[in-house]
């Protein structure tokens, strides 16, 4: 045979060992990375704080794994700001080349950074953030919420304000996604009187206008969305004011959980909240899940430190699905969209725009037996609810 036969043969033969190659079955990673970018500074650092440490007690809890790999963590702070949030996400899935992301707190910075991160084809699992704009027209199969649609919780403190009989209503948000989200869904389940509806700047921390605003619009009940260090100044103003004597102070659970109860205190008594998780569910992850925290942490865990976990156990449930063959994404998107885990909230299903159908609760900020203000859970407010923005989504391919 000539040599440029021979040349010719080597060729062909190197060009169908490549394909082989390309064609052959995923290998299972090393390890897996993860990147925690969230709020870990500034008025909404304990929102992120707990969602990192919650994340982390579920990690503890797998022995340090995800699906029997070793799993490195990488945490950056978004500062809260959109262009920080999208330049660090960028970093994480080209420079580190994460395998998942979580973490972030605010809609408007999730906003941000979905493209760069969906762009990479990297899931992202939700531990908050879950603006309508994902849930409906702009729904992503590399995006899954771990948390619950921005309106769900809203909704339900609508439906309960409705069905207590209250006429007429003061609404305060903060102008942002989730602000105008959250009171879209208030409304959705309210039809009595809208008294005022006010949106403040997300870094606003002094309501003396907007409580003479309330005070002078004859509202028999004020529903807020003010999370973190929002919620526990405007409480401590609106107590302090004396508004609480004549209307009745209303909340999602972001606006009156612990980490608000523990820094506002007494003035929270009595205020009504929504979540979809409680400390006091009666579930074996969750009692494990506030026992551990509370010993780990020396405080009860918020909603946020609760979907924190939930999110990390999704992945590990998705890592030890596909054995670890990370880069086989219609495997992992299967695997994830299954979630094949023990949520701290008992049952968990995705509805097709990858957001949880779920129950969602009342409750009251009370005294426990152990003398210590927290939440109680009153009741169901909704089963198996869906957002309403479902609808909308014409999921795309991976």
């Amino acid at each position: 045979m000539k040599t440029s036969g021979l040349n010719a043969l080597r060729l062909t033969l190197a060009a169908a060992a490549a394909c082989t190659l390309l064609a052959g079955p995923a290998l299972a990673a090393d390890k897996v990375k993860v990147g925690m970018l969230s709020t870990l500074s500034g008025p909404g650092a304990g929102l992120g704080v707990d969602i990192r440490d919650g994340f982390n007690l579920a990690l503890k809890h797998s022995g340090g794994k995800f699906g029997g790999l070793p799993v490195e963590v990488i945490v950056a702070d978004d500062q809260g700001k959109p262009d920080a949030a999208r330049q660090t996400a960028d970093r994480l899935v080209k420079q580190d080349q994460v395998d998942f992301m979580t973490g972030v707190v605010f809609s408007n910075v999730m906003l941000a950074v979905g493209k760069p991160i969906f762009d990479a084809k990297t899931f992202y699992i939700s531990a908050n953030a879950g603006p309508s704009q994902y849930a409906g027209a702009q729904c992503n199969p590399y995006f899954f919420s771990a948390s619950y649609q921005n309106d769900n919780l809203h909704e339900a403190v609508g439906k309960t304000v409705q069905d207590k009989g209250f006429k007429k209503v003061a609404l305060l948000a903060p102008n942002y996604p989730a602000g105008k989200d959250a009171l879209a869904g208030f409304k959705r389940y309210f039809k009595g009187q809208i008294a005022s509806e006010t949106y403040t700047p997300l870094s606003q921390l002094d309501y003396g206008s907007e409580l003479s605003k309330m005070r002078a619009s004859g509202a028999d009940a004020v529903y807020i969305f003010l999370p973190g260090g929002l919620g526990i100044n405007f409480i401590k103003q609106f107590v302090g004011a004396g508004l609480s004597k004549d209307m009745t102070l209303f909340g999602p659970g972001f606006s009156a959980d612990e980490d608000v109860i523990r820094a506002v205190g007494e003035p929270m008594l009595g205020m009504f909240n929504s979540s979809q998780w409680a400390h006091d569910m009666d579930n074996a992850a969750n009692k494990r899940f506030v026992a551990d925290f509370q010993k780990d942490y020396g405080r009860l865990p918020t909603l946020y430190a609760a979907q924190g976990y939930d999110a990390a156990r999704l992945m590990d449930a998705a890592v030890r699905d596909v054995k670890g063959k990370l880069d086989d994404k219609d495997a992992v998107h299967k695997a994830l969209k299954a979630a094949k885990f023990n949520s701290v909230r008992g049952a968990f299903k995705f509805n097709s725009n990858q957001f949880p159908i779920q129950d969602y609760y009342l409750r009251v900020i009370t005294k426990d037996a152990q003398g210590r203000i927290t939440n109680r859970t009153l009741g169901t407010v909704f089963k198996n609810h869906a957002d309403a923005y479902v609808g909308e989504c014409k999921m795309p391919a991976l």
